[in-house]
């Protein structure tokens, strides 16, 4: 009870600086960090790319979404209900379906956010309700084990690791902190502190046989978070002795164990602070990194950034893929010589075909690269946030916002063997539902990391239209609206509608693709750099009518890979600004493979449209060769010069791969040079 008193305290104490800023991340009292989030709601698209991508949000996928896990064929919120002895039954679903259901419930508090739907809120406060008679009493909340108990009397809390507790744990904090700071409510906040009161209770100290969870970290993210919105600081304590604990309890094997949870494969071979590059399962791997900086951001341990800056070079410059997708492989094995599974392997062992790339993973990507952004500043880690949105993110969802993919590949062949996470096309509905609702909640919530705080003013790190209506640091209010059709055209027009008069700093990101950018102001040039990489840093004395244009050249490029990525060599990409460009079956001559095509190195591609394409995406049409050779035999002599022509074709985006029925796809195709 005296627990629970000082947190209720805490938590009126910190009641002003909750108020003064309630981003996705509530950083605005965090010391060590150079980039803080705009308020949820202060930008709100209106035009173009990401404001039909969050209509779609708002009226398909998350009331789509609902209807499964509400359903009999998500059957997640009936977990809940038969845990609070609402209605009978057993467990269903993965162990760590909470986890999915919380993520699902954080998408619509974005859209709430926004539109302000009372329905929405009707709709949580009933959910809120179960989910609150589903708790134990001392605070414990996990569906699989609770129901699992009842039904068989033979699984206890904290049994093994794989069960996920800490996960569900992780998503029921940020959810809750979500919808408290956009609602202002305290019912599902009051879970969330009496759940986290418990984690605190039975993990500090720490015994011996626990030391080993969490299994998928995201508990790191969600105390942090926790303590941000009651100022309860065990909370991050708790937090950072999580990160302490990892690697360091030896390679033991615990109860249960295989190769898929101890070692490289968990980050727990190697101390996070020791570690010399990204090992493991990639989500496990990036939520836990994504953690430690939410705590870097609230403690400033100078050892713990240095390792995140290290875990960040070695995933982006070493093990990710062009997409921004991370997870090389489904089974491997580490630089030390663990086994792996959905994980990172060695530096550029890049597989195409077999690429693994949890959707998961490549979100979790863009959330480590958006925490690195708030506490560097540098827009490299906009950059990366932006190359996710664009291409491994959006691929693991259609056009319509329905049908899902779990996997995303650089390359799929029609004699591809599927695995049990891997599909021919998108599909409905996935078992392992982790990654939909993640998906769908950064989709919902993309308009909160295109503007950040900065010490003197603010920095654009997204483009598309939009409106932006907040405060700056100093309690000042900026309003600015953002007309673009980026990405298809690279022109972005920013027009300042109120500001105060004292000067102040507009940063505008000049992307590291975008080499020949110009940037005017009232059209004129500036004093400001204008260096692809950086922010443009414009300092002025700021009026209401004030109009910033950016002009980022949009040309269709070949990429090609670093020489030691055995399964580029000799092939190349093709990218146009920010987005990722495939080959697709559909696009070739009926019964020719993706294998057959090649790309001349001199290439002319012109924008073009697919009707067939909903989102009124730029596809590139232009003339490719066709090897008009089949080989069956897995070797053979080279007898002849290969037959070839050309044909006319297009490039269509990575991410609107897969929607016009069952396609071959390649990212990277095999160079002619001419």
């Amino acid at each position: 009870m005296k627990n629970e008193i000082l947190t209720l305290c805490v938590l009126v104490a910190a009641g002003t600086a909750v108020a003064q800023q309630q981003g996705i991340i509530n950083n605005a009292e965090s010391k060590n960090v150079k980039l803080k989030s705009v308020n949820l709601g202060d930008c709100q698209w209106t035009e173009g790319f990401w404001a039909d991508k969050f209509k779609l949000c708002e009226e398909v996928m998350v009331p789509h979404m609902g209807s499964l896990l509400k359903g009999d064929v998500g059957f997640a919120y009936d977990n809940f209900k038969a845990a609070a002895g609402l209605k009978e039954g057993k467990h269903r679903g993965m162990k760590w379906h909470d986890g999915d259901f919380y993520k699902w419930m954080e998408a619509s508090m974005y859209v709430y956010a926004i539109n302000k739907d009372p329905e929405i809120l009707a709709e949580l406060d009933e959910i809120i309700d179960v989910i609150g008679k589903a708790q134990a009493d001392d605070g414990y909340l996990s569906t699989q084990t609770q129901l699992t108990m009842e039904t068989k009397g033979k699984q206890e809390r904290w049994s093994n690791r794989q069960l996920h507790e800490l996960y569900n744990s992780g998503h029921l904090l940020t959810s809750a902190c979500i919808h408290h700071r956009v609602t202002g409510k305290t019912n599902f906040l009051d879970i969330a502190i009496k759940h986290a009161d418990y984690l605190c209770k039975t993990f500090m100290p720490c015994p011996k046989e626990l030391e080993r969870f969490g299994f998928n970290q995201t508990q790191i993210m969600g105390l942090a978070e926790l303590y941000r919105e009651t100022g309860n600081k065990q909370y991050l304590t708790l937090a950072e002795q999580f990160i302490n604990r990892r690697g360091t309890s030896g390679m033991e094997p615990a109860p249960f164990a295989n190769y898929k949870n101890i070692g490289d494969m968990v980050q727990e071979r190697t101390a996070l602070r020791k570690a010399k590059e990204a090992a493991g399962h990639a989500v496990l791997a990036l939520y836990y990194y994504a953690g430690a900086a939410d705590v870097y951001a609230e403690t400033g341990e100078q050892a713990l950034i240095d390792a995140l800056d290290r875990m960040w070079d070695s995933v982006v410059n070493h093990k990710m893929y062009v997409t921004g997708a991370c997870g090389q492989a489904h089974h491997g094995v580490s630089s030390k010589g663990d086994m792996v599974h959905e994980a990172f392997i060695q530096d550029y062992m890049m597989p195409n075909t077999t690429a693994y790339n949890e959707t998961c993973a490549n979100i979790c990507n863009a959330m480590f690269s958006y925490r690195m952004l708030g506490i560097h500043g540098e827009s490299k880690y906009a950059d990366i946030m932006e190359l996710v949105l664009f291409n491994s993110a959006l691929s693991g969802i259609s056009l319509e916002g329905t049908h899902y993919f779990y996997t995303n590949p650089l390359r799929r062949t029609s004699d591809d063997k599927m695995g049990i996470t891997d599909y021919e096309e998108r599909v409905p509905y996935i078992p392992c539902f982790c990654c939909p609702p993640n998906l769908v909640r950064t989709i919902a919530k993309v308009s909160g990391w295109a503007y950040s705080l900065a010490p003197n003013g603010i920095a654009v790190n997204l483009y598309g239209g939009n409106k932006l209506d907040t405060k700056l640091i100093d309690g000042s209010t900026l309003k600015l609206t953002q007309d673009s059709r980026y990405p298809w055209d690279g022109d972005v027009v920013i027009t300042v509608e109120a500001c105060k008069t004292a000067p102040f700093d507009i940063m505008i990101r000049i992307p590291d693709w975008a080499e020949g950018s110009t940037l005017l102001v009232n059209g004129k040039k500036t004093d400001a750099e204008v260096k692809t990489g950086t922010y443009a840093v414009i300092n002025r004395a700021w009026s209401a009518g004030d109009v910033i244009t950016l002009s980022m050249p949009l040309e269709a490029k070949l990429l090609v890979g670093n020489p030691k990525i055995e399964e580029t060599r000799n092939q190349a990409a093709v990218k146009r600004g920010p987005v990722v460009y495939c080959m697709e079956t559909p696009d070739l001559p009926e019964g020719a493979s993706i294998l057959d095509v090649y790309l001349p190195s001199n290439i002319k591609l012109k924008p073009s449209h697919d009707e067939r394409l909903s989102d009124n995406a730029t596809t590139l049409r232009g003339t490719v060769m066709l090897y008009d050779d089949q080989q069956e035999e897995m070797y053979r002599t080279l007898e002849r010069k290969p037959k070839m022509k050309k044909i006319k074709t297009q490039f269509v985006p990575y991410y609107a791969w897969s929607n016009r029925g069952k396609a071959e796809m390649s990212v990277w195709l095999p160079l002619i040079w001419e």
